[in-house]
Formats: C-alpha cells, structure tokens, sequence
C-alpha cells in the first residue's frame, strides 16, 4: 500500500492523525496539488496526514482491508501522541473508510468523508425507501455486500457506545448527491456540510478547510 506522511505543529504535542484514501483513479499527489498539506499547516494544529492508497488488484479481494490495518491504522496509533486517529477518503476513499469502519474490529475516533460514494442506488434504494434507517432490517449479509454492510454499520451508530465522530461533507450539484443526503438523513444535523458545487477538488479542497477548522477550534 502506497503511503506518504506529513506532520505538522508543535513537536511533542498532542498529535491528531488523520489517514485519507483518495478516490478511484486519484494519485497521492493530487491532494498535494490541491493544497490539502498546506491547508494542515496554515492552523493551529499538531497533526499528522497520513495519504494512502491500496494497490487496485487488493480492492476485489478485500486485501486492502487487512493492509490498511497493518500498514498504515496500527503504525499510526504505535506513534502514540496521546491524540484522536481519524480515518477518511474522496468519493471511492470515504467509501473504504466506512467499509474498514463497518469491520468493527479497529477502533477509530472519526470518520472524515468527502463527497463519499456509497454503493449501488439499488441498496441505496432499498434503504430510502422506509421511513427512517431505523427501519430497514437487511437479510443476512454475503461476506461480499460491501454496500449493505456499509448502510448496516451506518444504521448501528447510535447504538455504539464508543461510536466515531462522523464529518461529511459533500456538494450540492455532486453526481452522488442524492445517496449522500440519504447518509446525511441517518447523521446528527452538525456533521453534515452541504457547499455549492459539484464532484472536483475545488470543493473537496472548500470542505477539507472546513473539517480542519472544526478539528481546530476545538478545546
């Protein structure tokens, strides 16, 4: 699994780590490009990026699962620092960050998901169609429904004692707006940030300022 590390802030302060998965085709360096480094610098933050991406022949297999954990999830909590360990992606990225989530074997502090894809609108379909997340009651689930494993995990989170903290934030013209607004329907108000636009760095950039800012002004 390619990897790249970025620290920021006070040497021996308390460290959040954040891992980000970028989305299906995207190289590491693009969240260079788009300043996502930068924007980490420019607050008041002792943080460390964490850029990953699973190599495209583990992702059928769900190698990428165990890879994630032992390449890049269990490093980052051996550095220590004392702080919260953050787990998110772009589109295809938030994807994996729910489905390694939904595994519930790794505890995380917080999800962070941009313009997430979520799976099938068939799924997704099936979830809508009830009155509340809460009602939907999926058959037994086949080692291989990444989507219906992803929507269950979602449906459980109010029932988790030590549930991560959730941030997504998506655009309002974005190709997967209408799955979106369904993920968002299942979360607390607070945690969802809707910004005009579409599905392209320019907005996924807008919301990682935005994430940041929240991470920085808490006490």
């Amino acid at each position: 699994m390619r990897s790249q590390r970025i620290a920021v802030g006070a040497a021996g302060a308390e460290v959040t780590r954040i891992v980000l998965l970028p989305g299906a085709y995207h190289a590491l360096d693009e969240f260079i490009a788009a300043g996502f480094d930068q924007a980490l610098r420019e607050r008041a933050l002792a943080a460390e990026l964490i850029l990953a991406a699973p190599e495209l022949a583990h992702l059928n297999d769900r190698r990428w699962l165990a890879r994630l954990y032992t390449e890049v999830i269990a490093p980052a909590r051996a550095r220590g620092g004392g702080g919260e360990l953050w787990l998110g992606g772009i589109s295809l990225g938030g994807f994996m960050a729910l489905r390694f989530a939904a595994e519930g074997q790794h505890a995380l502090d917080g999800l962070c998901l941009l313009a997430p894809y979520l799976g099938s609108r068939i799924v997704a379909a099936e979830v809508g169609a009830q009155k509340s997340l809460s009602d939907w009651k999926p058959a037994a689930l086949a080692d291989d429904d990444d989507d219906r494993r992803i929507w269950r995990f979602v449906q459980g989170l109010p029932m988790m004692v030590a549930a991560p903290r959730v941030f997504l934030g998506f655009g309002s013209e974005d190709r997967f707006a209408d799955t979106q607004r369904l993920l968002a329907g299942a979360l607390p108000a607070a945690s969802t940030r809707v910004i005009p636009g579409g599905h392209d760095w320019p907005v996924w950039r807008a919301l990682w300022d935005t994430f940041l800012n929240q991470l920085a002004s808490r006490p």
